[in-house]
């Protein structure tokens, strides 16, 4: 149970956010390098671009914590905050779209994730609703494949990465300081969350992975979703666990195995895991089944 409720805070948007006590939660700053930042409170790891050119902000967190994000911004730099840029529809890495966004911040998104904010969305797994998203809240500039800003001395390339952790998943590269922002692509909480239902899959978190792997070198340094600052060796052991689990799991498919005979062969028996590991064999499966 104990488990269950992590995943639930992890990832439940509109219920979990009226559960939770935000009043308690601080934001840590931490410079990644040149004018880039990660900031860590509650939810997805928001990345900062400062410059006379105005902010960039990668996800914004949840709603209650948006005066907190822009205190701590506001540390860094006096520019106005000019772009949020989306990772993808989940409450905990948009939610504060509805305090930026109202103050004429311009969010940017993949076209799955504004029409994912723009109706009810429903997670069976969490029970739970995330209700759409007023206007001013919704992406006002969105993109297919990739988008890029020429702002403060970055050249920052926004990628869409195919129906890997949902079907709108952005990943943004900050070329002359050589950092990228993963979004839940990649998290460093061991076996992800895929939201299957909404468009995620197996195939398409390794592929996102290796997608990754071509951007990055050795020196890369990788804000992902959830977890520390990474690098190249972090997200080649995320993918190998991810590789290894998927070949079990598919192997026990094509050798006849029911779900539960393949869950009692535990998979996943090495790896770690914010939530029960039952449940992300029966994603994997399902993944691979469709």
């Amino acid at each position: 149970m104990r488990n269950f409720i992590i995943v639930i805070l992890l990832f439940a948007s509109c219920l979990a956010v009226s559960a939770q006590n935000f009043d308690t939660v601080t934001i840590k700053t931490t410079k990644v390098a040149g004018s880039v930042y990660m900031l860590e409170g509650s939810g997805g790891n928001i990345g900062v671009l400062i410059g006379n050119d105005g902010i960039i902000i990668i996800d914004d967190q949840y709603a209650p914590l948006s005066e907190k994000i822009k205190t701590s911004i506001a540390a860094l730099s006096n520019q106005p905050i000019r772009f949020v840029i989306n990772t993808h529809y989940h409450g905990d890495h948009s939610d504060g779209n509805k305090k930026f966004g109202g103050d004429g911040v311009i969010i940017v998104a993949h076209e799955n994730t504004r029409k994912r904010l723009s109706a009810n969305q429903f997670i069976d797994i969490f029970k739970s609703e995330q209700k759409a998203y007023p206007y001013e809240a919704l992406p006002k500039i969105t993109f297919s494949e990739s988008v890029t800003f020429n702002m403060n001395g970055e050249t920052v390339q926004v990628y869409y990465v195919k129906n890997a952790h949902t079907d709108g998943d952005a990943i943004i590269y900050f070329k002359e300081s050589n950092i990228l922002h993963t979004g839940d692509v990649f998290v460093r909480y061991g076996l992800p969350f895929i939201d299957q239902q909404n468009g995620g899959s197996i195939d398409g978190m390794i592929a996102g992975a290796d997608q990754i792997l071509k951007i990055i070198n050795d020196d890369t340094k990788i804000i992902p979703g959830h977890g520390q600052i990474s690098n190249k060796k972090d997200l080649i052991e995320y993918k190998n666990m991810l590789q290894t689990v998927r070949n079990r799991i598919a192997d026990g498919i094509k050798a006849g195995k029911t779900i539960d005979q393949i869950i009692s062969s535990d998979p996943t028996k090495e790896f770690k895991t914010a939530f029960d590991k039952v449940f992300f064999i029966q994603t994997v499966y399902n993944s691979l089944k469709k």
